[in-house]
């Protein structure tokens, strides 16, 4: 079984395609680990502010097909790849880590640089996977936050207000 994470996010809808997600994720998976749920603003766009959250999950699944499943759970929550890469969208969903592989090839990049570029996307991951080792940085994910946050940009964006809407386990 390979230990995976992914990054959840949305901002039309929000509420209702996360917990969709997270329902279809669980139903495949079972058990889920759920980092807190994070508004924050757009990035890279003007659009309605975004929920984020980090899930754990355990797989037999090849990188690949569980690639593969996650964008067919977005096509299923109406998800429009023929938009701009920056913009709104029903859910967002990554494959940040797969085990502690490094990969690069046909389009999927494991460990994902939103790692290391969005505090939306490290904070949730360090809250629950902190003693999580970084396969390409040697660095574990709650080191990263706190220099994140020591050098002021893990305070850049003031907008990450936590939502109390999904459990910690689903």
């Amino acid at each position: 079984m390979a230990r995976v994470y992914v990054s959840i996010g949305s901002n039309i809808d929000r509420s209702k395609n996360i917990s969709q997600c997270l329902k279809a994720l669980q139903a495949h998976y079972g058990d889920l680990i759920l980092s807190t749920t994070w508004e924050n603003s757009a990035v890279g766009f003007t659009g309605t502010a975004f929920f984020n959250l980090v899930a754990g999950l355990e797989t037999t699944e090849l990188p690949e097909q569980l690639a593969k499943r996650l964008r067919l759970i977005e096509t299923q929550q109406g998800r429009d790849r023929s938009s701009e890469r920056f913009s709104s969208r029903t859910l967002d969903i990554d494959l940040l880590l797969y085990d502690q592989e490094i990969i690069d090839s046909g389009g999927l990049q494991i460990p994902r640089n939103e790692i290391t570029r969005y505090a939306f996307v490290l904070k949730p991951l360090a809250e629950i996977y902190p003693e999580g080792v970084h396969p390409v940085l040697g660095t574990t994910y709650a080191d990263m936050w706190q220099s994140l946050e020591k050098s002021g940009q893990g305070s850049k964006d003031d907008s990450m207000v936590p939502v109390e809407e999904f459990p910690a386990r689903y």
